[in-house]
């Protein structure tokens, strides 16, 4: 393959924006995606409601039309997917990026295809977008890795009539919650907090302390897993005691993190939080080496989204021309 003006890592939302953006630059690009294209959405539950309008979600200028007050999970794949085909973006599926090597002429990317292993692409930008879906936060505990827990939630079907717990109190810990009782799973709730987080949707925020307060949910505030067996959970109250709570199936939807281990040797400086962006332009500390959306907040990802990570890629993609403009 020929020196590439910029390589973008991720083909979500975001990535995605990058791509359009360096096409109507006139940047030569590609796309090197591990997984299939917004690979994070496709990991999203089955049946997810996007927490804002769908004005906020579009890239490129493209309308992203939907029946609904907000998009869905569908709407958004069906939507990004037709992008990136009618914008004929240069999207490498399953494409995974195994290190990024600075180069004289701008970077090397070692990756693995389908097909082969270690191919390189040359690249004189790199814009990572992988975002973080594809991290969670684990636990680390006995039995995290069993085959009855999920760091991830599809959908509440499977669980009917069974005793589920759920481990968090953000949004996707709420969204399980409440869809596995609506579908008919004895639902208990583990919180490391005295309440809900704040941050949760507003139209379902009341709706789960409503189910939780009539008893159709239980809750344990201020209290732990500290470890999951086959048919039980032991939980550990903020006093120190604990207990065993019966479960067929543990959801630990306590957050996710950015994964970039495939750039750690490269020494990037990040700040307290551990953001790698220096810049206005979402550079960092290796010239030419660009962190757009939440991949470069991993102290702030719950404030980095779709909504304000597709202008990094386009503010990122703008510097980037600039510069290879002289």
């Amino acid at each position: 393959m020929s020196l590439l003006d910029v390589a973008i890592v991720g083909a979500g939302p975001v990535g995605l924006a990058a791509a359009i953006a360096c096409k109507r630059a006139g940047l030569s690009y590609t796309v090197l995606e591990k997984g299939c294209v917004v690979n994070a959405v496709f990991d999203y539950p089955t049946y997810m409601t996007f927490f804002t309008t769908a004005p906020e979600l579009e890239i490129g200028g493209h309308p992203l039309v939907t029946g609904h007050d907000k998009p869905d999970r569908k709407d958004a794949l069906n939507y990004y997917r037709l992008v990136a085909q009618r914008e004929q973006l240069n999207v490498q599926q399953y494409t995974e990026v195994k290190r990024i090597h600075a180069a004289p002429a701008g970077f090397t990317l070692t990756v693995d295809t389908q097909s082969s292993e270690h191919t390189v692409v040359e690249a004189r930008r790199v814009i990572v977008a992988t975002g973080y879906y594809d991290n969670p936060l684990r636990l680390g505990i006995a039995g995290e890795d069993f085959e009855n827990v999920s760091h991830y939630y599809t959908e509440g079907h499977p669980f009917w009539r069974m005793k589920v717990t759920v481990i968090g109190a953000g949004n996707s810990a709420a969204d399980a919650a409440l869809d596995l009782w609506r579908s008919g799973a004895e639902v208990t709730m583990v919180v490391r907090a005295a309440e809900l987080k704040d941050t949760i949707k507003y139209w379902v925020r009341p709706d789960l302390q409503n189910r939780i307060k009539e008893g159709s949910i239980t809750a344990h505030f201020n209290s732990t897993v500290q470890e999951i067996h086959p048919d039980y959970v032991l939980v550990q109250r903020a006093d120190g005691t604990t207990f065993h709570l019966p479960t067929d199936f543990t959801f630990a939807l306590t957050g996710y993190r950015p994964k970039l281990d495939f750039m750690e040797h490269l020494g990037l400086a990040q700040h307290p939080d551990e953001s790698l962006v220096l810049d206005e332009h979402h550079q960092s500390s290796l010239a030419g080496l660009f962190v757009a959306g939440s991949a470069g907040y991993a102290g702030k990802t719950n404030q980095v989204f779709i909504e304000n990570g597709r202008i990094h890629a386009e503010q990122a993609v703008a510097e980037i021309a600039r510069q290879l403009r002289g």
